[in-house]
């Protein structure tokens, strides 16, 4: 019995001293190399601090800004959205890196650096050191490799441009919608006040409900309140010190979270079958994103005869499904929030705008041809999307040893890529950087950037954003058909506070005073 009871306490010291050094390991040692291995390269940063990093101070700096507003002509918005990262530039220089916390995460700047690290997709993958995010990003955006390599192939018919001109009709038919309610609102008077905001949201789910799901339009909208429901809850998460494990302490946020996801799940899954089920019935495929999608997967399956690893299982189309309604309302929505924040600010380009539109479509419906052939809106919507990126910053984490420009960085670090920065950089973009100036775009983007990376709200590289061309075929008519019904001005009431909540939106709405145009 004695020597039972001395084995068993041997094993326990034996597995006791494991855990330690693990831990030390991990919390201590593996810092410390990668502190001492950056430095060596004359990168700058504060000491690493056992456990919390700069979590603390970065976290202190964030409410500090999120607690004031600006000046409504300011754009300078980096000390608002992206205040620790211009404190630690400041602090230590561009070749800089911070603690997230046991994990370096190094900033560039550069749009050399910026553009290797974003066409190394394999190289360097995505990171997030809290897993709730992923309920909100989920399926493409978050997978690594083959997987991400698969998925890509099978999603991207349904961003075809050939593809997103059928469902011209669907964006028309909910800019409509929202253009009754307005002129609803000011059927009594020339001009009303209205806070543009939430009609812009409600507009951008209308639009990826109708075209993620045409036969199931109201219980996509539900989806969307859910959804919206989880976005604000694990946004207040994710700006508090992450403490591994803590998500699942079954506290009332967390409860309510993983209710959402299992109510959406279920909601997505019954929706999912029932179109296979159609489908296989040999019933044409809509020109919806879920029909194409399923079509795409289903052709992929068959070519490779059926083999389990190939195409996707029931689990990985929902999880795509949800990515289509977060990144496909949110982006939108704020992209068109800030264009007519702007546009109220700068009536002059409001007025270009409206005349551009109406040479070219008169009082008629947008038509695809029409919209290509938007110069000044273009240029617009550009310059918005750089001032008011709706990402301020990518992270990406080395997945193996790996050299970009001078830099060797190991295993593990990560890169932080501050599009907000780089969009505001005065070496970059001149002296009026952080000034509304569209016409910058005037002969696009290349020279604009003079083929640098310093322009990229969607990402970059492979990875770039697959619903790229989807967001801004529903901005430009979304924004067209505004500009024929109404001028718009902001309101009085109108506080300017850009804020990140995973996506940056104007904190207090936007209120604006609109006015019916004559036609």
């Amino acid at each position: 019995m004695e020597a039972a009871w001395s084995i068993t306490l041997v094993l326990i010291l034996i597995l006791t001293m494991i855990w330690a050094w693990k831990m030390l390991n991990s919390l201590w040692l593996i810092p410390k190399r990668f502190e001492r291995l950056l430095r060596e390269q004359g990168l700058h940063g504060n000491p690493y601090t056992f456990i919390v990093g700069d979590t603390k101070e970065s976290l202190k700096m964030h409410k500090e800004a999120f607690s004031k507003t600006m000046n409504p002509f300011d754009h300078d918005l980096v000390p608002h959205v992206a205040s620790y990262t211009q404190h630690s530039l400041h602090k230590h220089g561009k070749n800089s890196f911070i603690w997230i916390g046991t994990v370096p995460r190094v900033t560039l700047t550069d749009p050399g650096l910026i553009k290797d690290v974003l066409n190394k997709n394999y190289e360097f993958g995505k990171t997030n050191l809290n897993p709730l995010v992923r309920l909100l990003a989920p399926g493409l955006v978050r997978h690594e490799g083959e997987k991400w390599s698969k998925h890509r192939k099978i999603i991207n018919p349904a961003f075809n441009l050939e593809k997103l001109k059928n469902m011209l009709l669907l964006f028309i038919k909910c800019c409509d919608d929202m253009i009754s309610k307005w002129e609803g609102m000011l059927s009594s008077s020339e001009s009303n006040e209205i806070d543009i905001w939430p009609f812009l949201q409600n507009l951008a789910s209308d639009v990826i409900s109708r075209t993620a799901f045409e036969s199931s339009y109201e219980e996509g909208r539900r989806i969307f309140q859910l959804l919206k429901e989880q976005n604000e809850l694990v946004a207040k998460i994710i700006f508090k010190v992450y403490i591994p494990g803590w998500r699942f302490v079954p506290t009332s946020t967390h409860r309510r979270i993983k209710e959402i996801d299992r109510d959406i799940k279920a909601s997505l899954m019954d929706m999912i079958k029932k179109r296979e089920k159609v489908l296989k019935a040999g019933d044409a495929t809509r020109n919806n994103l879920l029909d194409i999608l399923l079509k795409s997967n289903h052709k992929e399956i068959q070519e490779h005869g059926n083999n389990k690893n190939c195409g996707m299982n029931i689990e990985d189309v929902i999880e795509e499904c949800k990515l289509f309604y977060f990144a496909g309302q949110e982006t939108t929505s704020v992209l068109l929030g800030w264009t007519m924040i702007l546009l109220s600010m700068y009536p002059d380009w409001q007025a270009r705008a409206r005349e551009e539109v109406l040479q070219v479509f008169c009082n008629q419906k947008p038509d695809f041809e029409g919209l290509n052939n938007l110069k000044i809106v273009t240029m617009i919507l550009y310059e918005v999307l750089r001032l008011y990126p709706p990402v301020v910053g990518l992270t990406r984490k080395a997945m193996k040893d790996v050299k970009i420009g001078n830099l060797s960085l190991p295993a593990g670090v990560q890169v932080f890529l501050p599009i907000v920065l780089v969009h505001h950089d005065h070496e970059l973009w001149g002296d009026d950087a952080k000034e509304f100036k569209p016409e910058r775009f005037s002969e696009g983007v290349l020279k604009a950037t003079n083929g640098r990376a310093s322009f990229f709200p969607f990402g970059w590289g492979p990875r770039i954003c697959i619903g790229q061309n989807f967001s801004l075929l529903e901005a430009k008519i979304a924004l067209s058909m505004i500009l024929q019904h109404f001028s718009f001005e902001l309101s009085p009431t109108y506080t300017h506070a850009p804020v990140t909540m995973i996506i940056l939106k104007p904190k207090y709405g936007a209120q604006m005073i609109l006015r019916k145009e004559k036609t």
